[in-house]
């Protein structure tokens, strides 16, 4: 009797759940619905803006005097989603994308408002495609455009392998194609001091861990924290580890406070050939390792690691958004050293 009973709960939780599913699902495409139609309505209103400047070209104050006429009639009946600098946008927004059908229905008007700020096409371009290959909500898309995500990866990659990668064209096949060096983490909100200690960084990590993973790149997974590893009677703790399903292999991840030091690549290249070893399965990919710090000298780096190596990273992090001055000096320092080695 017990095990009949249970089984209609069985069959009655699954029961809801599915209902509950189908509930969520209508929910979610019809704010996505109402999301692209008032993408639509801002680009007719675009076009139909424009379509009257045209009219009125021969002066040269026609387009402003129009935009702020339309505004004093349309915001106190509809509000400020119609007022002037609303308006302008709208102009941008169908001069930008003059072609209607090509609108992506997965991203909404805050999105495009961002976009169209971008003048690069293929700066754009790249924020447009990974909203949509990722499902970035318009907060995640402006985080990465703030974060300047596109030029870090130009720091390790050419801009046709980066946009090959956001078109689907390609699969990235290497970690220098999804890790980003330098990564940013000021979403931990921790503070700006001389010091502070590796476990208050991990810790706030793992409070912000779904943050932490947008940042660390396409396919990653997080799989364990402090994990433990047993060398006959010596016990060592590899930070963080995660898998990534695009590279096919385990990811270990070493926090640093300070500045790198060899014994640190040392310690974490130990941790790889455990994975490789150990954990590993025959059709993965060899363990990559990620030495996250706060300064590396480069040199240093390349010395301590083989030449053919292609599983150890050094990448620096920094608790702050960069400036664009900060990251033109970062790629100026890159080709610098590229030309030198080269």
């Amino acid at each position: 009797m017990k095990k009949e009973v249970k089984k209609i709960i069985s069959s009655t939780d699954t029961f809801v759940g599915e209902i509950r599913s189908i509930i969520d699902k209508a929910r979610s495409t019809a704010v996505r619905s109402v999301d692209f139609c008032r993408v639509q309505m801002y680009w007719n209103i675009g076009k139909r803006i424009f379509e009257e400047e045209q009219q009125g070209k021969e002066r040269a104050d026609y387009g402003a005097y129009l935009i702020k006429n339309l505004a004093k009639e349309l915001e106190p009946e509809y509000g400020s989603g119609f007022g002037e600098r609303q308006l302008k946008f709208c102009r941008q927004f169908y001069r930008t994308y003059p072609i209607g059908n090509t609108l992506r229905s997965q991203l909404n008007w805050s999105q495009y408002r961002l976009l169209i700020q971008i003048p690069d096409p293929d700066k754009r371009e790249y924020y447009e495609l990974e909203s949509v290959n990722n499902a970035w909500t318009a907060r995640e898309t402006e985080r990465q455009i703030n974060s300047m995500l596109y030029e870090r990866l130009l720091l390790s990659n050419d801009k046709e392998s980066v946009l090959a990668v956001a078109r689907r064209e390609r699969t990235p096949e290497k970690p220098v194609e999804i890790i980003k060096d330098p990564m940013v983490l000021e979403f931990l909100g921790l503070e700006r001091k001389a010091s502070y200690y590796e476990k208050d960084l991990e810790s706030a990590i793992i409070s912000h861990i779904a943050d932490f993973l947008l940042e660390m790149g396409k396919g990653f997974s997080f799989v364990a924290r402090q994990k433990r590893i047993l060398l006959e009677d010596d016990e060592f703790f590899a930070d963080l580890v995660f898998y990534n399903r695009l590279l096919r292999c385990f990811v270990i991840v070493e926090l640093k406070t300070e500045k790198l030091t060899h014994q640190d690549l040392g310690q974490l290249q130990m941790y790889v050939n455990y994975y490789d070893r150990c954990e590993k399965l025959e059709d993965e990919n060899p363990t990559i390792g990620i030495l996250l710090c706060t300064d590396k000298n480069d040199t240093v780096v390349k010395m301590a690691l083989p030449e053919n190596n292609t599983t150890i990273l050094a990448s620096k992090y920094q608790l702050y958004l960069p400036t664009t001055e900060e990251l033109i000096k970062e790629i100026d320092e890159v080709k610098l050293l590229a030309h030198v080695s080269g």
